[in-house]
């Protein structure tokens, strides 16, 4: 990397951002930090702001503004808080966002930033999964740079750089398989949130760890790919991988396989955003595959976990029904680490949400995919009352 670069990190202090602050915090002289963002953190996100001399540091909740300012005295950073301030830091025109704002909260800020013709390392699920048209329609209309940064599609964007898609004959996602791959579908029905939240590689929050436990995740991944490899549904597929050391692959039409390799660790995706096109350090121990031993692939069993063919199916039916199936499993995933309904139940409930919301109409403006994503969640509610 040449010549420093100003750069946002919109939801600072979840994982996503602790990891990209952390590459931030090694490379000093490469980056300049301009806004920080998070949902409520007031205290832990002005000693970010103050520690890497931001420009401004916004709390989405306006409530905690007051605490925000207190502990931002004296600093010199400017303090903001709701979801204009999301939306006005957003649109500073940094080098490159980081948008990694959890659900629908994240939308406008991204769109914001997709605005600004510049680098948006996108580590948002909804904003590819609920508004896939509508932000790849901003994307080519103001020419920004989309850099995906979950593993898998950043693997991916890896393998396809410098080939013509047209050469492409299947892409890949590869899927751990979650803490119950190995389960019996009777025992799938008794599986606890304290089980479901022990993902066996990585190290994530509790609805994206029970996301992986149903494989909704990949599922989900799979909607985004299709949005960030424009190569078709019949060209993606999914493969369990237990060891998560090949993070996707992209097989081309004379029969080569490119695949991605690497630690279970964000900050590897993460610095291959950061530093696109060039590449940067990081702290990650090298790969020892002599020690690793083995990589073994399986087929995906959707009997067990009919969340990747719900996906697969709101993909090709299209429109709006990728944002039903996301808002309907977020109210499922809640429900079940709450103890109100079995694990089983969870994709249950999303595939009756689906074949009752049958209107797939395309939303045509994030304010349009907000609508579907509050009809899908109050469905899901209605759904999951009726059951029971």
């Amino acid at each position: 990397m040449t010549g420093q670069r100003t750069i946002s990190v919109l939801g600072a202090t979840g994982s996503i951002g602790a990891s990209t602050l952390d590459l931030v915090r090694r490379n000093p002289d490469a980056f300049r930090v301009v806004a920080l963002t998070a949902n409520a953190q007031a205290a832990e996100l002005a000693a970010l702001a103050r520690e890497f001399r931001a420009e401004v540091a916004v709390v989405a909740d306006e409530a905690r503004l007051p605490e925000l300012r207190e502990h931002l005295a004296g600093s010199g950073v400017e303090a903001a808080g709701g979801p204009t301030a999301l939306v006005e830091a957003a649109a500073r025109g940094a080098d490159i966002t980081v948008a990694a704002i959890v659900g629908c909260a994240g939308l406008a800020p991204t769109m914001a930033a997709i605005e600004q013709g510049k680098v948006i390392a996108l580590a948002n699920k909804e904003a590819l999964v609920s508004a896939g048209e509508v932000m790849t329609a901003a994307v080519a209309r103001t020419g920004a740079t989309l850099l995906p940064v979950d593993s898998e599609h950043n693997a991916i964007f890896q393998c396809l750089q410098g080939n013509d898609a047209a050469n492409v004959r299947w892409i890949t996602l590869t899927a751990s398989g979650g803490p119950f791959r190995d389960w019996p579908a009777e025992r799938l029905a008794l599986a606890t949130p304290a089980e479901a939240v022990k993902h066996p590689n990585w190290s994530m929050g509790a609805k994206i760890s029970v996301d992986s436990a149903t494989m909704m995740n990949k599922g989900l991944e799979f909607i985004e790919a299709f949005h960030l490899f424009p190569v078709g549904v019949e060209r993606l597929r999914i493969i369990v991988h237990p060891q998560s050391i090949v993070h996707s692959m992209v097989e081309y039409r004379d029969g080569s396989t490119l695949a991605q390799l690497g630690p279970s660790d964000m900050r590897v995706p993460i610095a291959s955003a950061l530093a696109w096109p060039a590449r940067m350090d990081t702290p990650c121990a090298p790969l020892d595959l002599a020690a690793i031993g083995e990589l073994t692939f399986r087929a995906p069993d959707e009997t067990r976990f009919p969340a990747t063919r719900l996906a697969r199916e709101a993909v090709t039916a299209g429109g709006s029904a990728p944002a039903v199936l996301n808002a309907a499993n977020e109210i499922a995933v809640a429900a079940f680490l709450a103890g109100q309904i079995a694990f089983t139940d969870i994709a249950e409930n999303a595939a009756r949400v689906l074949d009752s919301m049958n209107d797939f109409s395309a939303p045509g403006s994030l304010d349009d995919v907000i609508l579907v994503d509050r009809a899908a969640r109050a469905r899901t509610r209605e759904t999951m009352e009726l059951a029971h």
